[in-house]
């Protein structure tokens, strides 16, 4: 039987509040992406892509699970249906020091459907409690999270995510994380889902208001950090998704637009020079310098010179032999071109 979330005592959210996170991304939030963003802001939690418990059990762990250490705090999104399989990979992701365990019950990929996962759990709530309840049973002491949708297709969002969050918190979950839009797994795209239904982002704060003590962040079209305060106000954490991927800089505010840092001027030079070193290391080990740099292109956006940077990023790395080099040749066309501006 589902508690009261008000009658029920939650458990401790061993994260700082007010959380700002950087969304998990299939395909982008890589290691290599979330070392990069680590250099923007010092105290933004990071997120994994999804990873799928079967690929846990099953696969290279260390490939899958590892990271840098300078990521932390980060956290693992786990996608499944099974308690089972997703105990056993939740103990065996504990191992690796992540901040955060999450379930994914928001994505509405094709791939994720016919797995039985993802944004179709949202129909499935008691399902989603058992498997939430086997993961904190795991854990230890990581926090485990999860994070959804409004709802889907039809279903009213009132009820649907009230009867996820009901189950969420009687499985001991330490937090929520709402995409505040609805996902239509019949007709729409993935891309489609992240931009036709519309957003609500009120209704993730009468989830809060509902939910009292239990952490609660909103996710979902939120562009500028000014945005991000706004719409959370009175909520626990804010997570930006594709601009923080596509105009990386926006992260640079972070420390102290969410954590009252002092604000210092943010040195370009040594951000280039760190991820000049991080992909030497990477090429020596027997990666290719594409791996890095794709997720650097966004960076620069809107000022000068940024459209040069993308194109020597993005041409060059593809090139037999390129260097890691070509990061700071690209610089070095953004100063230039940056000063002639000034001039």
């Amino acid at each position: 039987m589902v508690q009261d979330p008000e009658k029920k005592e939650n458990g401790p959210v061993n994260f700082e509040v007010p959380v700002f996170a950087v969304a998990p991304m299939i395909d982008w939030t890589d290691r290599h992406c979330r070392f990069f963003h680590r250099q923007l802001s010092r105290r933004a939690r990071l997120f994994t892509e999804m990873i799928v418990d079967e690929a846990v059990l099953h696969g290279d762990v260390e490939r899958l699970l590892g990271y840098d250490a300078a990521e932390h705090p980060v956290a693992l999104q786990l996608g499944g249906s099974n308690p089972d399989k997703l105990h056993r990979a939740t103990e065996i992701s504990r191992g690796f020091g992540y901040d955060e365990i999450n379930l994914n019950v928001g994505c509405p990929s094709d791939r994720v459907q016919s797995g039985t996962f993802g944004a179709c759990l949202m129909r499935e709530p008691a399902l989603v409690g058992e498997c939430l309840a086997a993961m904190v049973a795991a854990a230890g002491e990581t926090p485990v999270t999860v994070k959804c949708r409004l709802g889907v297709d039809e279903q009213d969002i009132e009820a649907a995510l009230d009867a996820l969050a009901d189950a969420a918190v009687s499985a001991g979950v330490a937090g929520i994380w709402v995409h505040a839009r609805k996902a239509w797994l019949d007709g729409l795209s993935p891309k489609e889902n992240r931009e036709i239904p519309p957003l609500d982002h009120g209704r993730v704060r009468r989830l809060k208001v509902r939910l009292g003590s239990m952490f609660v962040g909103l996710n979902g079209g939120l562009k500028t950090l000014e945005q991000a305060r706004e719409e959370a106000a009175g909520l626990d954490g804010a997570m930006f998704g594709r601009a923080a991927y596509q105009t990386p800089d926006v992260l640079i505010g972070v420390d102290a637009g969410f954590y009252g840092e002092a604000q210092a001027e943010f040195d370009y030079d040594a951000l280039i020079e760190t991820m000049v070193d991080y992909a030497a290391r990477h090429v020596a080990a027997g990666g290719k310098l594409g791996h890095v740099t794709r997720h650097m292109t966004g960076l620069f956006s809107g000022r000068p010179g940024a459209r040069r940077w993308r194109q020597i990023l993005s041409e060059g790395a593809s090139r037999p032999g390129a260097s890691p080099d070509l990061i700071r040749e690209a610089f070095r066309h953004v100063r230039l071109e940056a000063a002639s501006e000034a001039a």
